[in-house]
């Protein structure tokens, strides 16, 4: 039986199933359309994670994260220095703060 996939999945994926006796039929993504694929991944892992509430998930997320990064020239360390200051700028979300609207 085939299933069909179309998706980005890591690396080690088709060493993982060629182990469990079945053959996977990959292709490496060009540069046009790798950028694209991530960010079906980004949505696909977030969704995983809504549906779930898993921690697990959020480890994938980080993960398609730091790749579309890399794609974009941005090394992990600089996204993480973004996020540190945009939290010294703008605050984290530790504070469990609803805006609910704004007068005037």
């Amino acid at each position: 039986m085939r299933k069909t996939y179309d998706k980005l999945v890591r690396d080690r994926i088709p060493e993982i199933i060629e182990a469990s006796g079945k053959k996977p039929v990959t292709r490496v993504a060009d540069d046009g359309e790798y950028e694209s694929y991530l960010r079906q991944k980004l949505v696909e892992e977030v969704e995983e994670y809504m549906d779930s509430g898993n921690p697990e998930e959020l480890a994938d997320i980080i993960e398609v994260i730091a790749a579309l990064g890399r794609a974009s020239g941005v090394p992990f360390d600089a996204l993480l220095d973004m996020a540190d200051r945009k939290r010294h700028s703008r605050g984290g979300f530790n504070d469990k703060i609803v805006l609910l609207y704004v007068d005037g």
